[in-house]
């Protein structure tokens, strides 16, 4: 369902293949999409819930205005998925509730 236009238009061309985490689970992505792009891909859908009532949101907009796609990305809450460019490594995490910017020293 959810392709990169230049496979779409071009049947095929392959882009670098990136490793990241998402709760803990090994997955891949492609070089140039974002990080909600990259779950959405893999099937992910819900990557948060709301702070009120625990309810699963998944990324709506994919432009930046709705909120509905925050992640935590490598201890750092609050990341809007749909702008952040996914990279080799990242550890993404669904985020529970309120998050603050960074994660309080222990």
């Amino acid at each position: 369902m959810f392709r990169p236009i230049a496979e779409a238009r071009a049947g095929g061309a392959d882009a670098a293949r990136l490793g990241f985490t998402f709760d803990g689970k090994p997955l891949t992505g492609r070089s140039g999409d974002t990080v909600a792009a990259a779950l959405l891909a893999n099937g992910i859908v819900a990557c948060r819930e709301t702070p009120v009532s625990d309810t699963p949101r998944a990324p709506y907009c994919l432009m930046g205005v709705c909120f509905d796609c925050l992640v935590v990305i490598d201890g750092v809450g609050n990341r809007q998925g749909c702008l952040v460019p996914l990279a080799e490594g990242m550890r993404i995490e669904t985020q529970h509730g309120r998050r603050h910017f960074t994660e309080a020293a222990e």
